[in-house]
């Protein structure tokens, strides 16, 4: 995957110098939208408003990830898969850090409300503060999507996958701007990732559908 990433990185350049716009793909390429990267829930639902963070072991963590991973691939119910999905990403939300959290929180909201350059600042301070926190990178990486900056995007979408290769919404991501930058087959490649990971992402499911018809000369 760092191979490709750097091949993106050398055909954005020319691009992200300001020396040529980004290709127009046509009509079947959806605009930027946060909803792609399937974004975080910031609070429990149980929890009163209020976002939990349990410190665990980091051993105990990971085991605790493999067994909700292989519960997910082979899970019969929809409903099983979306309660282990989310289970995943309220570990994946939880940085061992107060002040990460704070910052994580407050991002959430400028997202929300469309102040990427406030998201930004606080996502900068958060990959400093704890680089081994993936879904920093990952939030990051999403800010700079909706703001059509797919270089940097890029970059924290490959350190989000160096730390939690398993992250499916870093791999949906990574397979929106290939498909967005034209590179069907390696698209095709990293939806079907995504989709091993997680069964139940509906839109990988339909992008690979899309991408296989056009590979055949189907219409999308």
């Amino acid at each position: 995957m760092r191979i490709f990433v750097f091949t993106l990185l050398v055909f954005l350049t020319p691009v992200l110098a300001g020396a040529q716009p980004v290709p127009d793909l046509g009509p079947e390429v959806e605009p930027p939208s946060a909803e792609d990267f399937n974004p975080l829930p910031e609070v429990l639902p149980d929890a009163g408003g209020q976002v939990v963070v349990e410190e665990a072991d980091p051993e105990d963590e990971q085991s605790r990830l493999d067994e909700l991973f292989e519960d997910l691939a082979g899970a019969d119910e929809p409903s099983a898969a979306e309660r282990t999905a989310r289970e995943i990403q309220m570990i994946w939300m939880q940085s061992g850090s107060d002040t990460v959290d704070i910052l994580m929180s407050r991002a959430g909201k400028a997202i929300q409300g469309e102040d990427h350059a406030l998201a930004l600042d606080l996502l900068d301070v958060v990959v400093v503060l704890k680089p081994s926190y993936a879904e920093g990178w990952n939030r990051r990486a999403t800010v700079h999507y909706m703001r059509e900056e797919f270089g940097k995007s890029l970059v924290d979408i490959e350190r989000t996958l160096a730390l939690e290769p398993r992250h499916w919404g870093a791999l949906s991501g990574l397979a929106i701007i290939q498909r967005r930058l034209g590179f069907d087959t390696e698209a095709l490649r990293t939806f079907k990732r995504a989709l091993e990971v997680n069964p139940g992402l509906e839109n990988a499911v339909e992008a690979i559908e899309d991408l296989e018809k056009k590979a055949e000369g189907a219409p999308a």
